[in-house]
Parts: C-alpha cells; structure tokens; sequence
C-alpha cells in the first residue's frame, strides 16, 4: 500500500506531524510511504522505517509553479491514499493530479472542490493534535489516543552533562529572546555543564553574540555550533543534551521528540498550540500581555515586551525546578 504524505514546510511543525505520522503506521502496517517537503522537513524526517521515498518539493523554485506541480503528480503517480498536511492550493492540486482516489487535506476552498476527504479541523487545540485528527479522519475507530513525537535520527552520546542554548527562531525576531540573556542562563550552569551553541546558517551572527557574552563572563566550556551542523546532525546533537533552553522554535521540538528536559521562552506566539507535545520535562516562561499573542514575525507596537521584561532569572528558575 503506497501512501503520499506531503509535510509541513517548517522543522517544528513537521516534527509536530510525526504523531500523525505514527497513527498513519499503525492503521495501515503494511504501507510505503512516500514524503514530500521542504528540505529541512525531508532532513528530519526521511529515516521513518516505512519511508521508502522522499522528495524535496522545488516547485516553487520553478518558473510555472503550476505547471511544475503537474510533471511532479504526474511522476509521482497514483497512491492508495494522500494527504498533506499543508493548507495551500498546489498542494491540494498536486493531489488531485497524481489520480489518487482517497486525498486527504484540512478543509478549504481549494481542498473541498479538488479532493475526496476535507474534515474541518478546529484550530483551537495543539497543532499535534490537529494533524492526528486530519490523518485519521477516515477511520472510524480513532480514540483520540496520539504518540509522542518521534524522530529516528540516532542522538549522540556525551562524556560530560551538555546545556543546549538555542537563542535562533527562523519564523522572525518577534519569537527571539536576547543572547545576553542566554549567555547569563549558560554562564549560571557552566560549571555543572558543558555548553552547546545552536543556530542556523542566518543565525551565526546571534550565536557569536552569545560567545561574546560567555567570554566576557569568563566561560570557557563551550562550542559554538550555528550554522556548521546539517538537520540530521542538529537533531542528534539536542537529542544528546542533558538540558535544552530555546525560544519557539523547530529545535525545540526536536528536543521534545528526544525527551530532553527543557525550558522554552514564549513571546508572541500560541504557546497552547505549539509548546512541547508529551514531554513531561518541559517548562514554559512568559508574561501574559494584552498584545499577546500576535503571530507578527516582528514586534508591530516596537516595544517587543512580551520578550524583553523576562529576564534571565526568570529562566533560571525554571530549570530549578527541575
């Protein structure tokens, strides 16, 4: 049985889809599934044990997105069943065009007139549990019963207890918290902890700022890993930490997925829909304000409070009660 599954294009929010994912295996034990995504989300997620193909989607790279979407279903060919779980009309497209007769997708305009299965999926809840309940819409025996978050990327393994700092948000600035005050969080654990620096290839710059600031503080066990680690290597990196402090972010949730305990800093975004999912070593710390939560990638009223009045020992509090 060849199932299609296209991924969420962002690292969180695809790791956020391995529940779904999941439930998918245990109705169908016998499926292929084949992945679609983004790079990053093909990175984390390529290694599934049913995962038999996984393609980078370039379609919107292509000089007629349209068009590119009709060679790719074509190539792609008929499955079993299909689903995505991106709410965008070439993906709604791309399902129809593979001739596959059970598609799946959120419900929309696009989706209801081009694909068989379209529940309404209601908003107010965890993402995870959005996802689940899209995958399983038709089976008739869900429980409600969802996983825990899965990657099967092999974490390393560390000689010393390891403090992960992750000050990076791909989404915007509006969901960073300050390096300084990371680099005090570290500082505070340095001598129970050795400390890695995360961040992607646009957040070296923040990463070098968090260095500067552990020097000036004297810390000297430290690596500074933004932007020289692949996914896979990202991923096995979290997953070997003893302690992971991070804004919203994709790395947070591959923390979750590892069971790291771990302090997440929340500003401008629905912590009830994207906090952790299923790990119990998980703390949250941020001020409820009148303008939260607003989704800006950057602050619109200039002043970022939802960010800048939590302080570093407010943090430090949280991983205390550890």
């Amino acid at each position: 049985m060849r199932i299609l599954i296209i991924l969420p294009n962002w690292l969180g929010d695809a790791i956020m889809a391995t529940p779904a994912i999941e439930l998918l295996a245990q109705a169908y034990p016998q499926a292929k599934f084949t992945f679609l995504g983004s790079y990053v989300s093909i990175e984390a997620l390529k290694h599934h044990p049913l995962c038999k193909k996984a393609i980078i989607d370039t379609t919107k790279q292509a000089p007629n997105r349209w068009l590119a979407t009709y060679n790719l279903a074509k190539n792609l060919g008929e499955f079993s069943l299909a689903i995505t779980f991106r709410n965008q009309i070439h993906s709604s497209l791309l399902l129809r065009l593979t001739g596959t007769v059970v598609c799946i997708a959120r419900q929309s305009w696009h989706s209801r007139f081009l694909l068989s299965h379209t529940p309404n999926i209601k908003t107010n809840q965890h993402l995870v549990q959005q996802y689940a309940k899209l995958a399983m819409s038709n089976q008739h025996n869900f429980t409600n019963k969802i996983p825990p978050l899965q990657l099967y990327i092999k974490a390393k393994q560390f000689s010393k207890p390891t403090l992960g700092i992750n000050a990076g948000a791909t989404y915007g600035s509006a969901k960073r918290w300050y390096p300084e005050r990371f680099a005090q969080v570290a500082h505070e654990y340095a001598k129970e902890y050795d400390i890695l620096i995360f961040g992607g290839p646009n957040e070296v710059a923040m990463a070098q700022e968090i260095e500067n600031n552990l020097k000036a503080l004297g810390t000297q066990n430290y690596q500074n890993l933004a932007g020289k680690t692949n996914i896979e290597e990202l991923c096995a990196h979290i997953g070997a930490c003893s302690l992971f402090v991070t804004n919203d972010s994709g790395p947070m949730h591959v923390a979750a997925a590892y069971q790291v305990p771990t302090v997440s800093i929340f500003g401008p975004t629905r912590y009830k829909e994207t906090s952790q999912w299923k790990n119990e070593k998980s703390r949250i710390v941020r001020h409820e304000m009148e303008c939260s939560p607003c989704m800006k990638r950057e602050c619109p009223l200039g002043h970022h409070n939802c960010m800048k009045e939590i302080q570093a020992e407010e943090v430090i509090e949280a991983i205390e009660k550890f």
